[in-house]
């Protein structure tokens, strides 16, 4: 994430650790330099400002505690035909916001819309997703 953040013009700093553990107090855990010597998940940190001065803070976490891992669903695998027919669906559902909403990229509504179907949402759980993901994202209004 830290490099990403770099590539994209955001001064970042390196990475660092606190002395005592994962949570600052500036006198009983000062900031060290460097990622935590003993690499463990969530020692490790980089922090950087938003062009509105609010302050962030990157933790590395290479392996989640349990009960905090993301569940991780997997597009089901389709044949050609079953692709086809999900984007002729896609298009018909797109049809509808096109001609309901500001000029946007088709491509950034059918993403959202297809992810969703491909992971057990239906059609109109689908458009849901993907006219909230148009709002949140790219602000486009009706």
């Amino acid at each position: 994430a830290r490099e990403d953040l770099i590539a994209h013009g955001v001064n970042v700093s390196e990475v660092f650790h606190y002395a005592g553990g994962p949570f600052n107090n500036a006198v009983k855990n000062p900031r060290v330099d460097g990622p935590d010597p003993q690499g463990r998940s969530y020692y490790s940190f980089a922090s950087f400002e938003d062009p509105d001065g609010n302050s962030w803070l990157l933790q590395e976490i290479t392996t989640r505690l349990a009960g905090r891992e993301w569940e991780q669903k997997r597009a089901r695998t389709m044949d050609v035909a079953t692709l086809a027919e999900l984007l002729r669906e896609t298009s018909e559902h797109h049809d509808h916001y096109e001609k309901t909403h500001a000029e946007h990229h088709w491509w950034d509504w059918y993403a959202p819309y297809l992810s969703a179907r491909q992971n057990g949402s239906s059609p109109k759980e689908a458009v849901a997703a993907a006219d909230r993901y148009m709002e949140e994202v790219f602000h486009v209004p009706p």
